[in-house]
């Protein structure tokens, strides 16, 4: 068989950097296939063409049909692909890191294996939520005491501005329709809000499953670094539309109103800036220069693809 014309797999280096992204698109009933550089979108009522270099995350709902051909496009372009249920709720695969460089992912296994470092950085984590206020000296229970409290506090104050009652968070990932329209919302918002930090936890080169404060989860990290957002974006906006949404509709509208807040915000950008501040990073760009070099226990590293015998 002929081979498909296609585009020349991109070099890391044409790559847009994950911040510079749109965040996510949700899709259902359709065919994904590529022309060229686009992934192709068909269902009944025709095709749309989507410039595969500048979308993060491509959720995928139920009666979605994925090509050989657009797999490695999106592949080779660094999109993150949540295969979801009916209303998004679970991330099964994922695309390629935009770095070849492992720096920060063995900077982030350094300090999640020791415990006085660990702790730090869920003190800068914990500092993100509250930046008037000095958390240097509280214990990890005492941290996680206050953030309880303060997303209790969050909820109490989204119920009262919006009349809703709330109960508490209750939702039940196999029934979603179950659950009432605020806990619905929240379900798709917070299902939106992990596929972008997966997206941009990957493209850095991360690893999504060395959390701090999660942990025993393969998306630990993810879920620590969208806590960091949920009381800015996702609470505040479920509690809005569960006030003036119809409940068959809220999954929908929370996801469209999620990507509009994720861009309002600026969200992959403060993704990034707070994983480079989290690790100490200095560059979380891709790198150009050769990325593969060979340990040693002296010097630290040492120059590969060469020879290193006695005789020379």
């Amino acid at each position: 068989m002929a081979e498909i014309p296609g585009m020349i797999r991109p070099e890391l280096q044409a790559l847009p950097q994950i911040s510079d992204r749109m965040t996510f698109i949700y899709l259902e009933h359709c065919v994904l296939n590529r022309q060229d550089g686009a992934i192709t979108v068909t269902d009944d009522r025709g095709t749309v063409f989507l410039p595969s270099a500048a979308i993060s995350v491509l959720l995928l709902g139920p009666g979605t049909k994925v090509t050989h051909r657009a797999m490695e496009l999106i592949g080779d372009s660094g999109v993150s692909v949540l295969w979801v249920g009916e209303h998004g709720v679970r991330y099964y695969a994922g695309g390629r890191a935009l770095t070849h460089r492992a720096n920060l992912l063995i900077r982030q296994a350094e300090l999640v294996s020791n415990v006085r470092l660990r702790l730090g950085v869920v003190r800068q984590m914990y500092s993100m939520r509250f930046p008037n206020e000095d958390v240097s000296r509280l214990t990890l229970q005492q941290l996680r005491g206050r953030e309880g409290a303060r997303i209790r506090a969050v909820y109490r104050q989204c119920s009262k501005k919006w009349n809703i009652p709330w109960n508490g968070r209750n939702y039940d990932p196999e029934n979603f329709s179950g659950g009432d329209s605020v806990n619905q919302a929240l379900s798709a918002g917070h299902a939106c809000l992990y596929g972008a930090a997966h997206a941009v936890i990957q493209a850095l080169g991360c690893s999504p499953g060395l959390g701090f404060v999660h942990t025993g989860h393969e998306c630990s990290f993810v879920y620590d670094i969208a806590d960091l957002y949920k009381a800015d974006i996702t609470i505040p906006l479920a509690f809005e539309l569960a006030s003036t949404v119809e409940k068959e509709d809220i999954a929908s509208v929370m996801r469209r109103n999620t990507r509009d807040a994720m861009k309002k915000y600026h969200l992959m950008e403060r993704m990034v800036r707070d994983i480079q501040t989290l690790f100490a990073a200095d560059d979380v760009s891709c790198e150009l220069q050769n990325a593969v070099y060979l340990w040693d226990d002296k010097q630290g590293c040492v120059e590969n693809g060469r020879s290193y015998s006695a005789k020379e």
